[in-house]
């Protein structure tokens, strides 16, 4: 069964003469715990279709559909709630709250949703992210690869059925990088959690389940990594 179904996405920025299409006519799909790269040079449209699966932006068309839903077809209450439940994100700058210590910035979407924490599943995750000794540490105390490590256990705390990284190593050195990436693998393949993740890091692509290539707007499947 497919997790996520995207089909006919097109992205228009701008009018007439000076109108740019970021995105022509994408289709693909993703199964329940694939961890799908994306990569493509700067500028090639990959965080454009990104953002639309993480309906932080709307296609001039097309459709995206997670776990059955069409996300663009609900009201934007209803789309912000089903983001915050659905959908985890993980970003390059991990944009950790530096106020909050480390358990309670991976608890905090738990919380923005009037959630009741599952104290069980937190101990694991601090366990399996290696962070139990940091668990009361603020951001600013932390290395690079553990704020990432966080950043990981925020996106994970709430079950979402899908996670969204733009250049998750993109801030670390090489050692943390592959600690990082192993760790999302665990994840993908402990929780059977599905994983898009965009990276300029062929290596690292070839790392996850299947690689995707954007180019000018045009999406091209290069196929299945490992077996």
């Amino acid at each position: 069964m497919n997790l996520l179904e995207v089909s006919n996405i097109c992205k228009t920025y701008g009018d007439g003469e000076v109108a740019v299409q970021a995105l022509k006519d994408v289709s693909f799909s993703v199964p329940k715990g694939e961890f799908v790269a994306i990569v493509g040079e700067s500028g090639s449209g990959k965080s454009t279709l990104l953002n639309m699966i993480g309906a932080l932006d709307t296609p001039t068309s097309g459709r995206v559909m997670i776990g059955g839903q069409d996300i663009f077809s609900i009201n934007d209450r209803k789309l912000a709630v089903f983001r915050r439940r659905n959908i985890g994100f993980i970003f390059q700058a991990f944009n950790l709250i530096p106020e909050l210590t480390v358990e309670q910035n991976i608890m905090f979407p738990v919380l923005l949703d009037y959630q009741k924490p599952d104290k069980k599943y937190l101990e694991e995750l601090l366990a399996v992210l290696n962070l139990k000794e940091r668990r009361s540490h603020l951001p600013s105390q932390l290395s690079g690869g553990q704020q990432q490590r966080v950043a990981i256990g925020r996106a994970l705390i709430t079950h979402p059925s899908l996670i969204l990284a733009d250049e998750p190593t993109g801030n670390l050195d090489t050692l943390n990088s592959g600690e990082v990436i192993a760790l999302l693998k665990e994840a993908s393949k402990k929780y059977e959690q599905t994983i898009i993740m965009i990276t300029h890091n062929r290596s690292i692509a070839l790392t996850t389940d299947r690689v995707l290539n954007v180019s000018d707007g045009v999406l091209t499947d290069l196929g299945r990594c490992r077996e």
